[in-house]
């Protein structure tokens, strides 16, 4: 998952505009984005990874045994993994991102979360209310769509007084149509001959030159995969990852 759908969707994020949508210019600078990814060395993989590996729990009401359970016998192999990553180059300098995914977590979406920068000064009084940063969410499963969480002011007399309010587009509410889940749009570009949402071969060898440090350091080390409980968002470790940050996951946002 991380090295083909979660850097993926980390390059179509972070790449600068094509000179146009055919599918060799589109690749050319999602490898521009690749090839800027840091690499993580073992130090750095032990600091900005985690993985875990998911026990009993319940989801939507019904129990669930844990991963060791299903399989019969002891395994090692993760579930879930969270990660920092940077990209060095002048647009995305110094700005983390964080990514995520797994098994049997408490709901199954696919998100993209863009929290802007804190604003330098706020013109308000302080009792105003506390300013959060701007944030865009692109919803890619289920209830496709963008949504945008914007500081207002809210309307009427009694000073000014600032929160938080949503400004939501689902695509299936908006166009009146089903839309097509990620498959279903992968086997339609297939028949159409299509190749932009498909990784070039040269894609594939750098998403794997990075990923491969990580999974070098993790065979090298004797830690298990980090528990985590099934119906959870997983390991504590994953939230202490970006609150050291002082930022939070997007469902801890709200």
């Amino acid at each position: 998952m991380v090295q083909n759908h979660l850097l993926q969707v980390l390059c179509i994020v972070a790449m600068e505009a094509p000179y146009s949508i055919s599918a060799d210019a589109v690749r050319d600078e999602k490898m521009k984005v690749l090839n800027s990814l840091r690499p993580l060395s073992s130090k750095a993989v032990n600091e900005f990874v985690v993985r875990g590996q998911y026990g009993e729990g319940a989801i939507e009401g019904s129990p669930v045994a844990s991963d060791r359970e299903e399989l019969g016998a002891v395994s090692r192999t993760e579930t879930f993994v969270a990660l920092k990553a940077y990209i060095d180059n002048w647009r995305w300098a110094g700005v983390p991102f964080y990514m995520r995914t797994g098994k049997r977590l408490k709901r199954r979406p696919s998100e993209i979360d863009i929290v802007y920068r804190d604003i330098p000064h706020s013109a308000f009084p302080m009792d105003s209310g506390h300013i959060k940063p701007n944030r865009l969410i692109i919803r890619l499963q289920p209830d496709a769509g963008i949504g945008l969480q914007l500081m207002t002011k809210v309307p009427g007399p009694g000073g000014i007084r600032l929160r938080e309010a949503p400004l939501d587009l689902s695509f299936e509410d908006e166009f009146q149509t089903r839309y097509p889940d990620s498959y279903e749009r992968l086997l339609l570009d297939v028949v159409r001959g299509d190749s932009t949402l498909f990784m070039r071969r040269d894609e594939v060898e750098a998403a794997w030159r990075w990923v491969t440090p990580i999974l070098e350091t993790w065979a090298a080390s004797d830690k298990a995969p980090k528990g985590y409980t099934a119906g959870s968002w997983g390991p504590s470790a994953s939230a202490t990852l970006v609150d050291r940050d002082g930022h939070s996951w997007h469902e801890e946002m709200g």
